[in-house]
């Protein structure tokens, strides 16, 4: 009788070891996949604020534009949109660093006729 609960006793423990070490491995694997996971939505976080100080940046490039070109002067020689258009040429570089593109500004559309 001895010898049969020994068995049962090893069996029992070599399937408690190996399930444990099932355990560690799928811990593990679940470990890197959420680093990786967590890695690729940094780089879209930074993807998405990069673009967004483009588009502001943009918007003032374009009062910018404006207000000179309201008033009659050159756009060559006014040295805030130079520094502006170099600015976002600066973030348009930083945004091909890590991979992203830029998403183009959606204009309004006009509402549809209705048909008669």
């Amino acid at each position: 009788m001895e010898g049969l609960f020994d068995k049962i006793k090893k069996d029992v423990k070599k399937g408690f070891e190996e399930g444990i070490a099932a355990v560690k491995q799928g811990a593990n694997v679940v470990s890197v996949k959420m680093n990786e996971l967590s890695a690729e939505r940094k780089r879209q976080y930074k993807i998405f604020n990069l673009n967004l100080k483009i588009q502001d940046q943009m918007n003032e490039l374009g009062g910018m534009t404006y207000a000179v070109l309201d008033s009659r002067k050159s756009l060559d020689e006014d040295k805030k949109i130079k520094a502006a258009f170099a600015k976002i040429k600066k973030l348009e570089w930083q945004l091909s660093k890590i991979g992203g593109k830029r998403i183009k500004a959606v204009s309004a559309k006009k509402p549809a006729r209705k048909k008669k």
